[in-house]
């Protein structure tokens, strides 16, 4: 039996933006080490304020625009410079932050089968949730296509979640 694969909806190109993805560049990132494959996916989950879905606050955070005094907790992030490869959100919109050829900063203090600094060769995609609250059928399907056009052109070997890399 011959399985059809069907093409993937996004394509990365050479610079490594998604064609097809919202692009919005953070600053957040520099370059990768030479040399180095990057094969691993690490999947987290975020939402800013905690529980809070669509109000901006991941965006302006990897942007370093976020309004710290627009909640309390938020004031816990004041100087805080993170950013991801892609967010997807609840409807399944997704952006891209980060070129995969650079090193985006979402792993902190990381390791992965004895390999330390997991963001020298990850790509890091948040998904718009939390640990306790399920993600929706369409954040499902747009990170299956994002992964499957990431495979197609990155020698990934293995998807972890932040909590596996990151320990604490």
């Amino acid at each position: 039996m011959v399985v059809a694969r069907v093409a993937p909806l996004v394509q990365l190109d050479a610079d490594g933006w998604c064609a097809g993805i919202r692009r919005l560049p953070s600053e957040n990132c520099d370059a990768r080490p030479a040399g180095l494959p990057v094969d691993l996916l690490v999947l987290h989950n975020i939402s800013l304020p905690p529980g809070r879905f669509g109000e901006g606050c991941v965006e302006a955070l990897f942007c370093n625009r976020l309004d710290t005094r627009a909640d309390p907790f938020l004031e816990l992030l004041a100087g805080v410079r993170v950013s991801a490869h892609f967010v997807i959100e609840r409807d399944g919109r997704t952006t891209q932050f980060v070129s995969c050829n650079r090193r985006a900063w979402h792993a902190g203090a990381s390791s992965f089968r004895g390999r330390g600094r997991c963001n020298d060769y990850s790509i890091g995609i948040e998904l718009e949730g939390t640990d306790f609250t399920a993600f929706e059928p369409a954040q499902y399907a747009a990170l299956a296509r994002l992964t499957q056009a990431l495979r197609a052109v990155l020698p990934l070997h293995a998807v972890r979640g932040h909590s596996h890399i990151a320990a604490g």
